[in-house]
């Protein structure tokens, strides 16, 4: 990611907490139409529920919401793989990555085009909140990132009553990916949206923040569900019924779960606290 410097000067005033960003670069907002190339699939989606839609004017393959609209904007490759001279031929003043998903020598590469880069990366799910404000600010959409503030608080305060009612503790094996199979730590965004609820990830430690894991009994009895999201590995109802086949002991553990409300954070991080609040009363 870029250094943690900004363009205002020594003695300058600090400039306002929304318009640092998650490098702890300072930006300003913008003075003209900005031309945004979003790297991030869950932003590209915010972008547009801002009010930017017509400002997107480059994204990745796998930005695929809102759903029609999206496709507006030119598709410039993956998440981590991009093409470049598409990218140029945009011509765009900004472009917007993530530290988990944007590797840092494509972010120094767009930067050294004189793309001003503004860097995301929520952990905690609160941290949405500075995520709309920072993308309020930078592009003068201060109004509706508030609205959108609001509706967050909402929807985390009626998750948190629905947990004090139902009291719901278990430990699930969230599962991203199969071979290998692979899950992830307690250090994700995921696993801090999935603890709202009292589901809280296996295994307790992790070697990294998206471990591979060995599907066996030992695993297995430690958890009381197993989830099976629908992405970034495409889980369907057939990968549960294989599952359920090979280790019938924990048949009844084996759920699918929408994985773009689970892990997308950005404006469907509304719709995921909504869901997570339907889920924590499954009690089957």
């Amino acid at each position: 990611m870029p250094p943690a410097t900004g363009p205002h000067s020594a003695g300058a005033a600090a400039p306002a907490p929304a318009l640092v960003d998650d490098a702890g670069v300072a930006h300003a907002p913008v003075a003209d139409a900005p031309r945004i190339v979003s790297l991030v699939p869950s932003i590209t989606e915010l972008l547009f529920d801002l009010g930017l839609g017509p400002a997107v004017v480059g994204r990745t393959a796998f930005c695929v919401h809102p759903a029609g609209t999206v496709r507006r904007a030119k598709s410039v490759g993956g998440t981590k793989q991009v093409n470049m001279t598409k990218l140029e031929a945009l011509a765009p003043t900004h472009a917007i990555v993530n530290i988990d998903e944007t590797p840092r020598h494509l972010a120094d590469d767009l930067a050294a085009l004189g793309i001003t880069v503004v860097v995301t990366h929520p952990v905690e799910v609160r941290d949405n909140l500075r995520l709309y404000r920072l993308i309020g600010a930078v592009f003068r959409r201060d109004r509706e990132a508030e609205a959108l503030c609001q509706r967050f608080e909402a929807a985390y305060e009626d998750l948190l009553r629905a947990r004090r009612i139902l009291d719901l503790q278990r430990r699930v094996l969230y599962l991203i990916w199969r071979d290998p199979w692979m899950t992830v730590s307690r250090e994700t965004y995921i696993a801090r949206m999935l603890s709202l609820i009292g589901l809280h990830t296996e295994p307790v430690v992790a070697a990294s923040r998206y471990p591979a894991v060995t599907m066996d009994e030992a695993l297995l009895s430690q958890c009381d569900r197993v989830l099976f999201a629908t992405e970034p590995f495409p889980f369907k109802d057939s990968h549960v019924a294989a599952f359920r086949e090979a280790f019938p002991r924990h048949a009844a553990k084996a759920r699918l779960i929408d994985g773009e409300l689970v892990s997308w954070y950005g404006s469907r991080a509304v719709a995921g606290l909504r869901y997570l609040g339907e889920l924590a009363g499954d009690r089957e």
